[in-house]
């Protein structure tokens, strides 16, 4: 083999080599970095009257602090079904992080939801409910906190309406909203968003603004 076909080739392998250490390096290994606040004006910070687990923390500090510590134990992007209902496996998708989030905060939508989806199906088509199942999908979420929610602006510039612990809803998605913003006063979004995610917590809204609901729990 010529000298010259050798090197490419020796480059050629070099490159995917190091393009595949990357591509592994990046799978299922989002950063819990904190994004940090830009934005330079105050924004009054919304607490709750409630403490549904009596913790001593109110519900909206609480939600936040209980998604930012689900995070931190970095979660890995499986979306399948759980016979506990909720994962048990480090694993889990988009609606495991507000799940946990808010289960850690003495709200159970595993029984929450399954209680409401049994009591009124037609609200949310289901004929044959699984409570291990259903509490995990976002459709189901979504029309969940429209009945038992307060329901929010969806138009993210009216920033002061963000605050960090409320719930954000896409098309396919949802997250928490964080308590931190961009320059242009823009909250970011904790969320788990697939296995090639960056950072759990990121900035997109000013990307993408379809944002089909946004609630906070009390």
């Amino acid at each position: 083999m010529k000298p010259k076909l050798v090197k490419i080739l020796l480059s050629l392998f070099t490159v995917i080599l190091l393009a595949g250490c990357y591509t592994l390096s990046r799978y299922q290994n989002a950063s819990t970095k904190r994004l940090a606040s830009q934005y330079s004006e105050t924004i009054a910070s919304y607490t709750s009257n409630v403490d549904m687990d009596n913790d001593g923390i109110d519900d909206q500090t609480d939600i936040l602090a209980s998604a930012l510590a689900y995070i931190e134990t970095k979660p890995k992007y499986k979306s399948k079904y759980y016979a506990t209902g909720y994962p048990d496996d480090g694993c889990g998708t988009c609606a495991d992080a507000v799940g946990f989030a808010l289960l850690n905060s003495g709200y159970d939508l595993m029984t929450l939801m399954h209680e409401d989806i049994v009591s009124n199906p037609d609200a949310y088509g289901i004929e044959n409910a699984d409570i291990n199942i259903d509490f995990r999908r976002v459709t189901n979420m979504n029309i969940y906190f429209q009945r038992h929610a307060i329901s929010l602006t969806t138009d993210i510039y009216d920033i002061e309406q963000w605050q960090g612990g409320d719930i954000i809803v896409f098309p396919q998605h949802i997250g928490i909203v964080s308590d931190h913003r961009n320059n242009n006063g823009i909250t970011y979004v904790i969320h788990h968003a697939g296995p090639w995610q960056s950072q759990y917590e990121q900035d997109i809204l000013d990307d993408d603004s379809t944002v089909i609901g946004h609630y906070r729990i009390s």
